[in-house]
């Protein structure tokens, strides 16, 4: 098991990655974060938004699943939100920089990481 520290720090050893977070989607605070390249800060609540909106929509619709990732591209980056699949209410947040990064491996790499987060 890893602390919230040594999971940032190894979610940051992927070719491209700029931040990250681990964030409380009930309170839009951050846990810990890591990296430079956006303000995490707003970033937390911001994607605390869109995850509530994810999960209101999927309510709506019917749906009886679980949010896997979401991953938002822009022109220069790739961000993904990975909600906790141990501790409800928590996700994973990474911006990546998209000449740099991998997605694939960045997917995996959040997956694996998070699964092995302690709280």
């Amino acid at each position: 098991m890893a602390t919230i520290k040594q999971t940032l720090d190894e979610i940051l050893s992927l070719d491209g990655a700029m931040c990250a977070a681990v964030v409380d989607s009930t309170s839009g605070m951050m846990l810990g974060s890591a990296g430079t390249g956006v303000d995490l800060e707003v970033a937390a609540a911001g994607n605390t938004e869109v995850v509530r909106a994810k999960l209101k929509t999927m309510k709506a619709l019917g749906l009886n699943d679980l949010i896997e990732d979401i991953l938002i591209t822009l022109g220069k980056q790739y961000h993904i939100i990975r909600p906790s699949s141990r501790q409800e209410g928590v996700f994973v947040y990474l911006v990546l920089d998209k000449a740099r990064s991998n997605l694939a491996m960045a997917r995996r790499k959040v997956q694996d990481a998070e699964k092995e987060m302690m709280f």
